[in-house]
């Protein structure tokens, strides 16, 4: 697909434009299942405007990790792209390096940067140290995608009927499972970035970092882990990666499905002739989550070369896919939000209305919190050692939930920076 993105490119290419005049900038961006779709929209519309700057896509990032880990070795290696997409919680580590570029130079020229969808609150999420390093592209909540034909078999077939609790989401389960269904629900523990453990503690809105401290160990991290579990033995829950969980749920195999919005559009591309409907993410309490983490990415200029065509180019490219007709593009094609203003207010003022499933995440952006990441060197290796504590509640190494905590936090612990 990448291949197909790049001669788009390439085809699209103004006659009238001289080759030596042509200006070649290299892109990177994780998620091919997702994102595709949405730069082919982009790159015809950029070409159009700018016939002199060809945009090379680079092999996507199966994962926001990957992304980062791919960037960190290409830093070292000295072949790193122009512009990079990175997760809204992986930006500070490249600041921290060096290895961003601060944005303030070219926001400056531009006369109208405001105007073009910028506000304060978009412009905060890759904000450090005062200075802008990352323009967000896409924003995402966590919420339940289900399949209202399989969900009938519970005896489910209103909107006002869905579950809003998790208890309430093993009790549908259970009902499933008599109707002989054998895998009702996915529920998507191994996102990227420990999203899901995220969105659980903010749904009591608990914070998972606190500085340098992991809140893991409190009364809240066992709630979450011990609300896994029950979800986990009371669903029977399959442990399949987000492809197969995808497949199955297009393949009408799976009633309940809990992931980010921004999958949206591609599930609505894969899945078979049945109903689908999505709806708020359920909490522990009726009343719903206090909050929610932000997913989603941004993104950064990384590119180390000295030329001013080359990074004006690569600055028009990261400008152009972040405001007006690209950021509405990313709503269009997939179920992110455009942080973007304008993108939102003016291009999509009726877009949500005619997509309600799109409409969603937009009804809980009041709940919208930090998707954190763990500070220091090791903030990687501590995603890893979570998700690998939480896969083993799911493959039942892990009974007792209490055990679990003390071993992850400690596990975390020796790993964050000293005197967290």
């Amino acid at each position: 697909m990448n291949k197909t993105l790049t001669a788009i490119a390439m085809l699209l290419t103004a006659s009238a434009a001289q080759a030596e005049d042509t200006i070649t900038i290299e892109f990177a961006y994780p998620y091919s299942h997702l994102f595709d779709v949405t730069y082919e929209k982009i790159l015809p519309k950029f070409k159009e405007q700018h016939p002199n700057i060809d945009v090379k896509m680079r092999a996507t990032y199966e994962s926001y990790e990957d992304g980062t880990n791919t960037i960190l070795r290409e830093a070292v290696a000295g072949t790193l792209p122009d512009v990079t997409m990175q997760g809204l919680n992986r930006q500070a580590i490249l600041v921290e390096k060096g290895i961003a570029k601060p944005l303030e130079p070219f926001i400056l020229k531009e006369e109208d940067f405001a105007k073009d969808g910028y506000h304060d609150a978009m412009l905060a999420l890759g904000t450090f140290n005062d200075d802008i390093y990352g323009l967000p592209f896409s924003v995402s909540l966590p919420v339940g995608y289900y399949n209202m034909d399989v969900m009938a078999k519970a005896g489910i077939t209103s909107m006002d009927q869905l579950p809003k609790t998790w208890d309430e989401v093993v009790e549908v389960c259970g009902k499933l499972h008599e109707a002989g269904v054998r895998n009702p629900m996915f529920w998507g523990w191994n996102i990227t970035g420990n999203w899901f453990l995220q969105a659980l503690m903010w749904s009591q809105d608990k914070a998972t970092m606190e500085g340098n401290a992991i809140q893991i160990s409190s009364a809240e991290g066992l709630k979450s882990f011990e609300t896994m579990k029950n979800l986990f033995r009371g669903c029977d829950m399959q442990n399949i990666e987000w492809k197969a969980a995808l497949a199955s749920f297009s393949a009408g195999e799976i009633g309940m499905m809990f992931w980010s919005t921004s999958a949206l559009g591609a599930v609505e591309r894969a899945k078979g002739e049945f109903e689908l409907k999505t709806n708020e993410f359920p909490g522990l309490e009726a009343s719903g989550p206090k909050g929610l983490p932000a997913g989603g990415n941004a993104a950064m200029l990384v590119s180390t070369s000295e030329d001013p065509k080359v990074l004006n180019a690569a600055w028009k490219w990261l400008k152009f896919i972040t405001s007006g007709e690209g950021a509405a593009d990313v709503a269009r094609t997939t179920g992110y939000m455009p942080p973007n203003k304008a993108a939102n207010e003016v291009i999509l003022a009726d877009f949500y209305k005619q997509n309600p499933n799109k409409e969603t995440a937009v009804r809980q952006l009041p709940l919208l919190r930090d998707w954190q990441a763990y500070p220091g060197d090791n903030g990687l290796a501590i995603t890893q050692v979570i998700y690998d504590g939480i896969e083993g509640i799911v493959t039942g190494e892990y009974e007792d939930m209490g055990e679990l905590q003390q071993e992850l936090s400690e596990e975390v612990e020796d790993l964050l920076p000293s005197g967290s």
